[in-house]
């Protein structure tokens, strides 16, 4: 018999594949089920010549019997958000622009019909912490938790960032924290190249309105989504490079220092000492005070 704690975890892995209902008491086995039904209509077959089908009756009872295909209106709204990459990307550009404030750009998200996680996901994500804020750390993706409050950051891995940026004298008070995607991939799957891509102009736009004095991305994809570059984090942390806005002219360059993922962490604690050395060089940039 399982113990109390392989059921926990095997009910997390359910919560986080997306599996929040039960729909009978005890598990089926539709195999079994199957395979009788089709061992008792071997059984039952008579060999005499079989008789015509009478076509049924379409009553109202009938009719109510039948289940709507609920599933429909999802699968084509995901569907025409697949259309074209190119027309997800063009659109995602023009509505970024379009956005004066944090509340617009937060607003197009939700009218954004180009990226198909959105179709999947229970909230949009979109940030934390104070916008005024001279430090911006931008994360990989919501997890599960993340996907269920509507904010960045808040399960076991938002937990040690905090602890992390407390470390330097910063919180989510002093701190202001977002993704690259702003809805979670399906089993918290690692997002495809065309999501990034079509979700970097809001993202980009976002760093625009927050105007932060240093850039912290948090972990490898959202270091090489905003620097484009293809290294890993491991040689990308611990170096400054500059984040420049590559669609706007007039944009700031901003000193930028990559950090491991707090989830990483949690699977290689020795690299922590590593990270340490990031949020000092971090705290010394923004003036030893945050």
């Amino acid at each position: 018999m399982a113990s109390s704690s392989q059921l926990y975890d095997l009910l997390r892995w359910y919560a986080d594949a997306g599996v929040d209902e039960a729909i009978g008491e005890e598990p089926a086995n539709r195999y079994q089920e199957v395979h009788a039904t089709f061992s008792s209509e071997r059984r039952l077959a008579a060999p005499a010549e079989p008789a015509q089908p009478v076509p049924p009756r379409s009553t109202d009872a009938t009719r109510m019997a039948t289940p709507p295909d609920v599933g429909a209106p999802r699968q084509a709204a995901a569907a025409a958000t697949l259309d074209s990459p190119e027309a997800a990307l063009r659109s995602a550009r023009g509505m970024a622009a379009e956005s004066r404030t944090l509340d617009e750009l937060a607003d197009a998200l939700r009218r954004f019909d180009g990226c198909a996680l959105k179709h999947t996901a229970t909230n949009l994500v979109f940030g934390d912490g104070n916008p005024d804020s001279a430090v911006m750390l931008i994360g990989e993706a919501p997890g599960a938790e993340e996907d269920r409050e509507g904010v960045p950051f808040v399960g076991i891995s938002g937990r040690l960032l905090d602890r992390m940026l407390a470390a330097i004298g910063l919180n989510r008070g002093s701190a202001y924290i977002t993704n690259i995607l702003y809805w979670r991939p399906p089993g918290n799957r690692k997002p495809t190249t065309t999501e990034a891509e079509t979700c970097l102009p809001f993202v980009r736009r976002h760093i625009e309105l927050v105007a932060p004095r240093v850039l912290v991305p948090v972990g490898g994809t959202a270091a090489a989504a905003l620097l484009a570059r293809k290294d890993g984090i491991t040689k990308m942390r611990g170096t400054w490079f500059t984040y420049r806005n590559p669609d706007s002219r007039d944009g700031p360059d901003i000193p930028t220092m990559p950090i491991y993922h707090p989830a990483y962490l949690l699977r290689q604690p020795t690299l922590k000492r590593d990270a340490w050395r990031d949020l000092l060089e971090i705290k010394l940039k923004l003036g030893g005070n945050g």
